[in-house]
C-alpha cells in the first residue's frame, strides 16, 4: 500500500491575496498526516483558529506528489551520491 503523507503548515503572508510568507522563518509547522483527511481535519482546526486574522492563511502540501518513488533517484538524491 502507498504512503500519502501531507504536510499542514501555515503562518502570515505579506499580502493576503498572494502566497509569499511575511517571514519564512515563523512557518508554522502543524504536521505531518497519513491522509488527507487527517489534514484536512488539522487545516481546518488552524484556520478556524486564524480566521480572525486575514493575512494568516494555512496550507496542505501533498508530500506524496514531490517524489514519484516509481522513478529510479538521481545520484544527488541518494546520501553519499555523487553527481
Amino acid at each position: 500500500m502507498t504512503q500519502r503523507l501531507h504536510l499542514v503548515f501555515g503562518g502570515e503572508l505579506v499580502d493576503p491575496t498572494r502566497t509569499e510568507f511575511k517571514d519564512p522563518t515563523k512557518i508554522h509547522m502543524v504536521g505531518i498526516y497519513p491522509n488527507y483527511a487527517a489534514a484536512h481535519s488539522a487545516w481546518k482546526a488552524e484556520a478556524q483558529r486564524t480566521v480572525d486574522d486575514a493575512h494568516t492563511r494555512y496550507f496542505i502540501a501533498h508530500l506524496h506528489r514531490l517524489r514519484d518513488e516509481e522513478q529510479p533517484a538521481s545520484p544527488t538524491e541518494e546520501l553519499g551520491g555523487r553527481s
